[in-house]
């Protein structure tokens, strides 16, 4: 079995461990540790990463982890499974999605040791983590009170991804391109396939997508031999090659008339912009058939706002 050597802790088969991986100090000098759980089977098999918290405002994937970790489902039965439940400990203090330096943690990979705080964060996972791992499960949410119907996003092309986006099983499967800098186009050059899973919104629990990445998490896990039993798929998913957002063409009140994940018509009514007087009412209509994958929830709009994100469906592939 391979050695797994995280923070300088050495990991040894059949053992369970909490690593508090230190990454900076605060002001006060007040240490900044990133817990790093760590389960590992004496039975030989793959190292799935599970992490969330990479923006710290985005708590429901927070608390996937935190109820497959007090549950010990996280627990595999052949290989190892790493996970790291808040990976950017200064957003989720601050309820925000960054970091002290301004910088989107999800931007500044691969990182750099002596560069800003940020890049040094992003540096402790491409060197500590990253070696360690075969796959990756990363749980995000919607930002900016946008809520993102339970969707797993994958590269169509990589055989290896879609194929766990399959299993995974969630009710939308996205083809997502790789970004600049990101964690995920990091992992990638390093053969590292990791999927992003979005359910919810910022600051919110919303117990349909915490469920529908608790399940994925085991059914990814059963499919690896990590474990024996895991939810059926009960919902066949469906996938989405493109997608693009409705935007607001007057400023006021937006007024929401279809439900997330909801299929929908071109020109069928989306929903309402109305001003805060009375005076005026403006019908939203669909721009093309397809799926509700987001909705802005915030209320108040101004003229070119991002009001509902609508995917195209595609067949089974």
């Amino acid at each position: 079995m391979k050695e797994i050597i995280i923070a300088g802790q050495k990991i040894d088969p059949g053992q369970q461990t909490q690593i508090n991986a230190l990454i900076a100090k605060l002001p006060t000098r007040t240490p900044i540790d990133i817990p790093v759980f760590v389960a590992r089977s004496k039975k030989d098999g793959p190292t799935l990463l599970i992490m969330a918290g990479v923006h710290g405002d985005e708590t429901n994937g927070v608390e996937t982890l935190r109820r497959l970790i007090s549950t010990k489902q996280y627990i595999p039965s052949a290989g190892t499974v790493i996970a790291i439940p808040i990976f950017n400990v200064y957003g989720f203090i601050n309820h925000s999605r960054g970091l002290p330096d301004g910088k989107d943690l999800n931007r500044s990979f691969p990182g750099s040791k002596s560069g800003s705080l940020a890049s040094r964060v992003a540096h402790f996972f491409t060197t500590e983590i990253l070696p360690q791992i075969d796959y990756g499960l990363d749980f995000h949410t919607g930002g900016a009170s946008r809520n993102n119907y339970p969707q797993i996003r994958a590269a169509f092309e990589s055989p290896i991804e879609k194929e766990l986006a399959d299993v995974f099983g969630a009710p939308l499967i996205i083809k997502s391109s790789f970004r600049e800098k990101s964690l995920r186009k990091t992992a990638a050059k390093l053969g590292k396939p990791i999927l992003v899973f979005e359910g919810g919104e910022t600051l919110r629990l919303r117990k349909s997508a915490i469920d529908v990445g608790i399940d994925g998490v085991l059914r990814v896990m059963k499919h690896l031999g990590m474990r024996k039993e895991a939810p059926e798929i009960t919902t066949p998913p469906k996938y989405v090659n493109e997608s693009s957002w409705v935007r607001a063409r007057f400023a006021g009140l937006h007024h929401s008339q279809v439900r997330n994940g909801t299929e929908v018509k071109k020109g069928q009514l989306l929903g309402l912009i109305t001003d805060p007087y009375g005076q005026f009412e403006k019908k939203i209509n669909s721009p093309m058939d397809g799926v509700v994958i987001g909705i802005n929830n915030y209320p108040v709009v101004n003229m070119g706002d991002a009001l509902m994100h609508i995917g195209k469906l595609e067949p089974a592939i």
